[in-house]
């Protein structure tokens, strides 16, 4: 005789408080954005079937080439400097010096900042005028630079925000990376005469690709997504120089009121995040 499967329904009682609010909230606004995006729809009506009209029309509209062109600088900016900076602090407070541990909270405390504040902060210390970083490189000789006004330097001016923000996260994963490796590991090389240079280079990067891997990926990510800091500090401005793929589609969906053709933008966007995340991983793995 088979055995007797008991079904406990309370376990699912208590499970609805978790999945319900997530399949209303996360699953079915996804299933929503992926329909209207075959639509044209302003919220107002019942939308009207365009099949690939809204995909054609985001392919050829250069304020979204433009918007996905500014995120590839973004990246070449922000994924480099967020891992550099991180993997740097992490060797830093890894050291255990005397000043270490305020070291450890310094580094970290931006990153659970909201990015409206960040925002602000960045826009006071990169003003043209009054701004801090002007002021001190004045002192080199170095002219006003126009961070968030010109299109010139507006995307970097971001970048550099951005940094400072995300370096938090890459800075703790780092860490923990770096304390999982065997002490007895970098002694041995000590002994057999490796320098700090060579330690770092043939034993702990090496050891670590697996988590520089994770903190490169989840950056590309968030810089792929990256609005908040665009929003506040430059609405995008001037002339789009600044622009992202997602202050696009709220440009497009929220003052404009062209949802469906927002939504088609942002499933372009969602498959070019799957793409790049599933490239990186491959050659990861070739590596390995």
């Amino acid at each position: 005789m088979g055995e007797t499967v008991r079904i406990d329904r309370i376990g699912y009682a208590f499970v609805a408080f978790f999945t319900i609010p997530f399949l209303l909230f996360n699953i079915m606004p996804v299933l929503f954005g992926g329909y209207i995006a075959f639509t044209e729809w302003s919220i107002i009506g019942a939308p009207q079937w365009v099949g690939l009209d809204n995909f054609r029309e985001a392919l050829h509209d250069e304020w979204v080439i433009n918007a996905f062109k500014n995120v590839l600088f973004y990246g070449l900016i922000i994924v480099p400097g967020v891992s550099i900076c991180g993997l740097l602090a992490a060797l830093f407070v890894n050291q255990r010096w005397p000043l270490s541990s305020i070291a450890r909270t310094f580094f970290f405390a931006p990153y659970v900042v909201s990015a409206t504040v960040i925002g602000l902060i960045w826009v006071w210390l990169l003003d043209t005028q009054y701004g801090l970083i002007n002021h001190y490189l004045s002192y080199l000789g170095i002219s006003h630079i126009k961070w968030l006004t010109s299109t010139e330097w507006s995307l970097v001016g971001v970048s550099i925000a951005s940094i400072w923000w995300d370096t938090g996260l890459a800075f703790i994963l780092f860490l923990a990376a770096l304390q999982d490796i065997p002490k007895d590991l970098i002694e041995a090389a000590r002994v057999d005469g490796a320098n700090k240079v060579q330690r770092l280079f043939f034993i702990i990067l090496p050891l670590m690709r697996p988590v520089i891997s994770m903190v490169v990926t989840l950056q590309l990510i968030s810089t792929l997504r990256i609005f908040s800091q665009v929003y506040v500090m430059t609405n995008g401005g001037p002339a789009g120089s600044s622009a992202s793929p997602i202050h696009y589609i709220y440009q497009a969906a929220i003052v404009r009121n062209t949802f469906g053709y927002a939504s088609a933008v942002a499933i372009i966007l969602f498959i070019l995040i799957v793409l790049i995340t599933v490239l990186l991983r491959l050659v990861v793995r070739e590596r390995a």
